[in-house]
Formats: structure tokens, C-alpha cells, sequence
């Protein structure tokens, strides 16, 4: 079975997945403007990653658009956020990024990855800085802030990573069924 795994990533937490998924795997890895759909379908597995950015999955749109193309093939998308890996979690990404339809040829799984905000872009770097002044306009209120929250703004000062080669054992092991 010939795999492909591709994917983007702004701050390196997928990219590093993605590497660690190829090597596992013995597959093809190319980053998401290098993978048309000819090459894409040319795979009998096909592994796309992309970072969360506000619930959205960053590049997935090349997927969904050709997933007609790709209905004989296995096809796994993974996600990387900061926030932690918890069912409520997966199933607000996956339930906001693929239809009832979708999600039965698409198998997903959420990796874990962190937070910093120097990898980020200027119009990245200012929505979040948007999101810290939303945030700390509740703490003034004296308004409690969920954990979420809490980790962010520890986040934007200090980057953290949560990275951890086992969490793509369950993907891997989905890959070789």
C-alpha cells in the first residue's frame, strides 16, 4: 500500500507529526502546495495534516474538494491545536470541519500540539492578540476563565509544547489496518 502523508504548518507542531507519521509509515511526505491531486490519488493512503486555527482546519479544503476522487482510498486527517485531547474537543473539530457524510470517509484524529506565538504571521499574531484583550477583558470583569482560557494566555507569553511521538500510535495503527 503506497501512503502519502502531507501537510502544513505555521509553528512546526504538525509539520513534526507529520515527519514522525512518514517515518513510521515508510511513506511519502510533502508539504501541502506540493501535493496535486494527481499525486494525491496516485496513493492508497492518504494522510493529511493541518494545524487548528479558530476550529478550522488549516488546508483542509483540498481534501474535502476531491474526496470524490479519493472514495477508494483510505483517507486519515489529523489535527494539531494547544488545546488538551478530550472527546468534547475532537468532536467540535470534527463535527465543524466535515459533514455526517464526510466523516464516514474520513477517519480523524487530533494530535495534541502547542502553542507559540513567534511562528505565527502578522495578521495570525494580531488575532490573537485580539483574542488575549477579549480575554483579559473577562478577567478584569472578575469574570472566571475556563482552563482553556487560562492555558492561552500562559501561552502567549510562554510557548509550549505538547508534542509526544506515542500520540500518533492509534493513527499509525489505523493507517496499517
Amino acid at each position: 500500500m503506497r501512503t502519502l502523508v502531507f501537510y502544513t504548518s505555521k509553528t512546526g507542531f504538525v509539520k513534526k507529526y507529520a515527519e514522525w507519521i512518514a517515518e513510521e509509515l515508510h511513506a511519502d511526505l510533502l508539504i501541502l502546495g506540493k501535493a496535486d491531486c494527481r499525486t494525491i490519488q496516485s496513493y492508497d493512503v492518504i494522510i493529511y495534516g493541518g494545524g487548528l486555527y479558530a476550529g478550522g482546519i488549516n488546508g483542509i479544503g483540498r481534501i474535502k474538494k476531491n474526496l470524490l476522487k479519493l472514495k477508494d482510498k483510505k483517507v486519515i486527517v489529523f489535527a494539531s491545536g494547544a488545546s488538551p485531547e478530550t472527546d468534547k474537543v475532537i468532536d467540535e473539530v470534527r463535527n465543524r470541519n466535515f459533514t455526517p457524510v464526510q466523516q464516514k470517509q474520513i477517519r480523524f484524529f487530533y494530535l495534541r500540539g502547542g502553542f507559540n506565538m513567534t511562528g505565527l504571521g502578522f495578521f495570525d499574531r494580531f488575532l490573537m492578540k485580539l483574542l488575549k484583550m477579549k480575554i483579559m477583558s473577562k478577567k478584569n470583569k472578575a469574570i472566571p476563565l475556563d482552563g482553556d482560557e487560562t492555558g492561552m494566555l500562559n501561552a502567549m507569553e510562554n510557548p509550549v509544547d505538547f508534542t509526544k511521538k506515542e500520540n500518533i500510535k492509534d493513527l499509525i495503527n489505523y493507517a496499517r489496518e
